[in-house]
């Protein structure tokens, strides 16, 4: 994918939960989360973040490991600041698509075919 930066896929092994949602089309929905907020709920006045279903719930992978995924993605959803500046760093999302619930960050990479 245009603007991935191999080295910084090197430098960054952080770990982040990763859970692979296919549409029976066959088209793959990554949810990228960071660890420590797998099975918690934010909310704030308008708008609630829910991590506790099975829809986040998904295996640790690092950045290299994310970055082959989310080229086979159609939809890749990063909830944490961990992901949230991964997605930043890999020019994946812009600053200006970042939505932040009770100081959590979320943004979505849509890839159009």
């Amino acid at each position: 994918m245009p603007g991935m930066r191999s080295e910084a896929c090197n430098k960054n092994k952080d770990i982040m939960i990763v859970k692979k949602n296919v549409y029976d089309d066959g088209r793959l929905f990554l949810a990228v989360c960071d660890n420590d907020l797998i099975g918690k709920k934010f909310e704030d006045e308008k708008l609630q973040l829910d991590l506790t279903s099975s829809f986040f719930n998904g295996e640790e992978k690092n950045a290299e490991e994310i970055i082959l995924l989310v080229k086979k993605s159609y939809m890749v959803n990063f909830v944490g600041k961990e992901s949230v500046g991964f997605a930043l760093k890999e020019s994946l999302v812009e600053k200006d698509n970042i939505l932040t619930i009770k100081d959590i960050p979320t943004a979505q990479m849509l890839v159009m075919i």
